[in-house]
């Protein structure tokens, strides 16, 4: 369904500044009225975009995880390959080079997915995810401390994702997508 811009619901940013900031964060207070007119500072994190990349097996029935800690929330889970775009680089670019050097596979086709904010209310943070059909080995994995990765049947996903095993939003849009898309007769359908 699509709905117009009702201009009237808008929220309004008259400005916006940084109060701290880095290569890998920058936190800013904007100064924005809401539709029923109240006016304040609001806090805003921007984070650098990032791609990242489902990779099922010639078959289509092993996608390529990295079972890995995170140390922020303490967690351990399974994780699509991926990373911050390069500022030279598209969103399908850095999603490849990322599968590349986190795997040592190269994808034998990268196609976009969807692009989503996985925290909208307050964190710019654009994420791209890819499909990519397919994947050939072409040596070592060239980054160091992105986990250990396994393909993983597809059919076991489901589990996974209600056994708290892949809780990163990335990973679960991407395999939630694909797994969506592949009805019935498995994920070679998704399109």
């Amino acid at each position: 369904m699509t709905r117009p811009n009702d201009e009237a619901e808008r929220w309004i940013v008259h400005g916006e500044r940084p109060v701290y900031e880095n290569e890998w964060v920058t936190v800013g207070l904007a100064d924005i009225s809401m539709p029923s007119g109240e006016r304040f500072e609001h806090h805003t994190v921007v984070l650098p975009p990032a791609a990242m990349t489902v990779v099922l097996d010639d078959a289509g029935e092993h996608v390529l995880l990295a079972w890995r800690h995170r140390f922020v929330p303490d967690v351990w889970n399974w994780e699509l390959p991926g990373g911050l775009l390069d500022p030279d680089e598209t969103p399908a670019e850095t999603a490849a080079r990322e599968v590349e050097e986190e795997t040592g596979y190269r994808p034998r086709s990268v196609e976009h997915l969807v692009t989503f904010e996985p925290m909208i209310g307050m964190v710019r943070n654009a994420h791209h995810v890819f499909l990519a059909r397919g994947a050939e080995r072409v040596g070592e994995a060239t980054e160091v401390n992105e986990g250990r990765f396994e393909w993983v049947a597809l059919a076991e996903v489901p589990e996974l994702i209600a056994k708290g095993r892949i809780v990163n939003s990335g990973s679960l849009v991407g395999l939630l997508y694909v797994l969506a898309l592949s009805g019935p007769g498995g994920p070679s359908r998704a399109q």
